[in-house]
């Protein structure tokens, strides 16, 4: 299958807007919600600032998707890495992929830990909470998930957002469902509250004894540098150029939104409820357990199934971005077996859960590193013209290193780590000026560096085959924007099939809520989510079939 890694996306494989609300709302609805949600109760950050702060950071982090990354992604239709190559040059690109690709893989690497952090229930194994395994069947157990996602991955992008559009919507509703079921645990463990109230009554529950102030230096803006940075690297940072080349609208950036406020808001809430609820039902600190715990405390036999499927909805993406990164070294290697070495090395290093007892720390650092880049293709792509140089000087010359792009990302990171170390600034807040200095310093040095002398002449071709491929795209599109692939009745049949399994689900956990029997509540949950399952993926499966037909057609 056609991936274009080297080269712009083809008008006909773009793709419609479910295909970007399932992925963001399936990588983002994930493993790590169980790990980052439960991690704001382990912090002692009062209720109404994690409430808030979550409200910020998301709304400042969907804003970067719509503002910073998308509008470049689909003008271009390129690759981050195939961008950064005819920015920076290869010389450049050959530095970053290598930095970036491990990055990737680390990150998938934690989640695929998450999801064999619930397989391991199954087998008597303790939770993994050192930096190293403690169990060696905890090592099978991590490469036969990786296996899994190693595959998914190969398959590319279609494949990918297919999965999430299986699984994004059952897994938002297992998060509801569990938080809600376990509310009675914590309600029953603080005599001084004796119902619910509403919202009021809500939050005075969870400033007793969810989300506690302890006064620690953790608050509200490191909450909202959590929300907005925890994904830096993939909206300021441009790592979803490799997502959203294929959207047909740069307004399809808004999808983020469903990752960000019911992924990154209502679940890591109700993944805070449910940690707190399961250390409350283990009498254990919340520190000593791993996501699959939480999940089997809150949903039981089916917690562990999703958590298993979280950790695939976030490794999948992640994974193809670092096959991509990798690939990107040596454009005549295949895409497949680059993936599959990645999801060697990825699965590898899910066998040692560092980066999981560690994520915010490397989400941090990730941020930082990646954040320059950011800024610097920004103002190449934006700002340049508006200056007076000249956009994609480093092709008219033949370098192939971009010395004032290196320069930029080196100083920009040297700025940031004098900031934490020389002013103790936390982590979390160096992506921001480490990207505005990125910014600012590479037009600057660029100027000064020959972007203002070299003659636009040269570029005069490359331009007019950009602006002829716009052209293409646009007319393409015009002709194609009353094309809808035809509903039939089988397809409704599935869909409500599917709507009326989570139906069902809700139902479950608003009774749990109600009667506090946790119990009957795990046990039924299974029912609804095996309907689900074989409704949404003969749904999943009938519509790709479809949409493969109308594209051979037209």
């Amino acid at each position: 299958m056609e991936e274009y890694e080297q080269k712009p996306v083809a008008p006909s494989a773009l793709k419609p807007g479910r295909y970007f609300a399932a992925s963001y709302a399936g990588e983002h609805v994930a493993g790590t919600e169980f790990v980052i949600g439960a991690m704001f109760v382990s912090w002692g950050v009062g209720a109404g600032d994690v409430i808030a702060g979550l409200l910020v950071g998301n709304l400042l982090a969907v804003l970067s998707w719509v503002l910073i990354c998308a509008p470049i992604a689909t003008d271009t239709r390129l690759t981050l890495y195939a961008y950064l190559e005819k920015i920076a040059g290869p010389a450049f690109i050959k530095i970053y992929s290598v930095i970036n690709g491990l990055l990737f893989c680390i990150l998938a690497g934690a989640m695929i830990t998450v999801s064999a952090s619930a397989v391991r229930i199954l087998f008597g194994i303790p939770p993994q909470v050192e930096w190293y395994p403690t169990s060696g069947t905890f090592i099978l157990i991590a490469l036969g998930v990786g296996a899994v996602v190693s595959f998914a991955a190969m398959r590319g992008f279609s494949f990918v957002a297919r999965f999430s559009e299986v699984a994004a919507p059952w897994m938002i509703a297992m998060f509801f469902v569990g938080g809600a079921a376990l509310l009675p645990v914590i309600l029953a463990g603080t005599p001084s509250i004796s119902s619910i109230d509403g919202y009021s009554g809500f939050l005075e529950l969870a400033e007793t004894s969810i989300w506690v102030d302890q006064g620690t230096e953790m608050g509200f803006w490191h909450v909202v540098a959590i929300a907005w940075g925890a994904n830096l690297a993939f909206h300021g940072g441009l790592g979803d150029m490799s997502i959203l080349r294929y959207a047909r609208k740069s307004s399809y950036a808004w999808y983020s939104s469903l990752g960000m406020f019911i992924g990154h808001f209502a679940a890591w809430l109700a993944a805070g409820i449910m940690g707190a609820g399961a250390a409350m039902i283990l009498s254990q600190p919340l520190t000593s357990l791993d996501a699959g715990e939480v999940a089997f405390q809150a949903l039981g036999p089916i917690g562990i199934l999703a958590v298993i499927v979280a950790g695939w909805t976030t490794s999948n993406p992640t994974i193809y971005r670092s096959g991509l990164a990798f690939q990107s070294l040596h454009p005549a290697w295949s895409r497949q077996r680059v993936t599959l070495i990645v999801g060697v090395i990825t699965t590898i290093i899910a066998c040692f859960p560092f980066v999981f007892t560690r994520l915010l720390d490397f989400l941090g650092i990730m941020a930082l590193v990646m954040a320059p880049i950011g800024g610097l293709i920004f103002s190449e792509h934006f700002l340049f013209k508006k200056v007076g140089l000249t956009r994609y000087w480093r092709s008219a010359t033949g370098a192939a290193l971009n010395m004032p792009a290196l320069l930029t990302w080196i100083a920009s990171v040297g700025v940031a780590a004098l900031l934490g170390y020389g002013l103790g600034i936390h982590v979390l807040f160096l992506f921001v000026p480490a990207w505005i200095t990125a910014l600012v310093l590479y037009p600057v040095l660029a100027g000064a560096m020959g972007a203002k002398s070299v003659d636009p002449v040269a570029l005069a071709e490359a331009n007019q085959a950009e602006s002829q491929r716009r052209v293409a795209e646009d007319a393409y599109l015009a002709s194609h924007s009353k094309t809808r692939l035809a509903g039939s009745g089988s397809n409704r049949l599935m869909l409500a099939g599917a709507a009326l399994s989570l139906a069902a689900a809700a139902w479950l956990g608003i009774s749990a809520l109600v009667t506090g029997d946790l119990e009957t509540f795990q046990t039924l949950i299974i029912w609804p989510t095996v309907t689900y399952f074989i409704f949404a993926i003969m749904l999943v499966m009938r519509e790709s079939a479809q949409e493969k037909l109308a594209v051979d057609e037209g």
